[in-house]
């Protein structure tokens, strides 16, 4: 048996039209003579009224506050009723199919409601459908625990399941659908003739979905990864032959740029000369004690700098000054980020980007760079110059 696992996201399933051309592609891998499991997400965005972010609206107006086991519960619907809905398309359409929630899938989950990791998946019941030529169609983004209580994977969850039971069925693909033609090479809002990545490895998209590109959720790529589940990003609504993502091995310096806007920066200094090595272990501390993720972290001259997010910048600053710090905080800024395997076969990069940024007149705050990442801490207000000016000086 030929298995192939295609995910469809809310926009694909939010309208007749969007799920009959979601079919389409189902009836077409089925026509070929493969055995076809679908992963669907809720039906359209927030306002929309199966959405994920309608229904926790829905809850937010409850008091007292809905409890994370209740809310799963609550959340998990939105799959459920896609799943039924897109059955009922293809039986429609002359195509026995089942719906099946998380659960009657076997996606066994732990008990962490809101971000549940999955333990493990039995796929006997899918097998056993897929045997009697049916399509199965499963609710994305839930699980059960071992007690029977619905669990939710967290944001990016759908994507998840697809990879997941990808590896469990050892599927020969998994086919993720949206409403883009594939992974582009920069967010095309901003570079509008941004190119469609024909190929990547999967330790370029982890990293770029890792650092801002919202196409792929890193914990699903890194699900394929570990099992090695090639993975196509296409479009519902195209022909477009889209990207595969596999351990294939690229070989440009740079293959994308990617973004995550919303960050502050915070610097921190001793009150009189530089830090000590154990002030400096304090700094962290005392973001770890404050619940704060930090970034971008770089120890130099005595002094220490970090980004977090925006709206924690504030908060982070007055728990510094609290215990004698001095700290300088700079807002409204954006992490541009350069990813490419190929940066490791050459020299001269980093002298490029910031010669490029020098040249564009964007003001560099402060860089970190890893194996295959470099990135830089930019005014958000010169975001969109800043890719460009990237964008240009590689070619992409």
């Amino acid at each position: 048996m030929q298995i192939i696992v295609q995910k469809f996201g809310g926009t694909s399933v939010a309208t007749p039209d969007g799920r009959e051309k979601a079919a389409a592609k189902i009836i077409q891998a089925k026509n070929e003579g493969m055995s076809v499991v679908v992963v669907v997400s809720a039906m359209g965005r927030q306002g929309e009224p199966y959405a994920t972010d309608t229904l926790i609206g829905l809850a937010k107006g409850i008091e007292p506050a809905v409890a994370p086991r209740e809310m799963d519960l609550l959340i998990a619907c939105g799959e459920i009723i896609s799943t039924i809905v897109m059955a009922q398309t293809l039986e429609k359409l002359g195509h026995p199919a089942v719906a099946l929630t998380g659960g009657q899938a076997g996606i066994l989950t732990d008990n962490h409601f809101g971000e549940a990791q999955i333990q493990g998946i039995n796929p006997d019941n899918i097998l056993q459908h897929l045997g009697e030529g049916k399509i199965v169609v499963v609710a994305g983004f839930q699980g059960i625990t071992a007690v029977g209580d619905i669990t939710t994977l967290g944001r990016g969850g759908s994507d998840t399941t697809a990879t997941a039971l990808g590896a469990a069925l050892d599927a020969e693909m998994v086919e993720i659908y949206t409403d883009v033609d594939g992974v582009m090479a920069a967010d095309p809002r901003i570079v509008p003739e941004a190119k469609i990545l024909r190929e990547l490895s999967y330790q370029e998209i982890c990293e770029m979905a890792n650092q801002g590109a919202k196409v792929v959720h890193p914990r699903a790529v890194a699900i394929a990864r570990d099992k090695k589940v090639p993975v196509k990003v296409k479009s519902t609504f195209s022909e477009d032959g889209g990207t595969l993502i596999s351990n294939g091995q690229a070989s440009r310096v740079i293959t994308g740029i990617a973004h995550q806007a919303g960050l502050g920066r915070v610097l921190v200094k001793a009150k009189s000369g530089s830090l000590e090595p154990a002030e400096e272990v304090k700094v962290f501390k005392l973001m770890a004690e404050a619940g704060i993720s930090v970034d971008m972290n770089a120890i130099s001259g005595g002094q220490v700098s970090f980004v977090v997010k925006q709206e924690l910048l504030g908060q982070a600053g007055d728990y510094l000054l609290a215990q004698g710090f001095q700290v300088e905080l700079v807002p409204h800024c954006c992490k541009i980020s350069l990813i490419g395997v190929g940066m490791t076969e050459s020299t001269g990069t980093m002298m490029r980007v910031v010669e490029a940024l020098h040249h564009g007149h964007i003001k560099l705050l402060q860089t970190v760079d890893s194996e295959i990442t470099i990135s830089c801490l930019v005014p958000e207000e010169q975001m969109a110059n800043a890719i460009k000016v990237l964008y240009r000086e590689f070619g992409l």
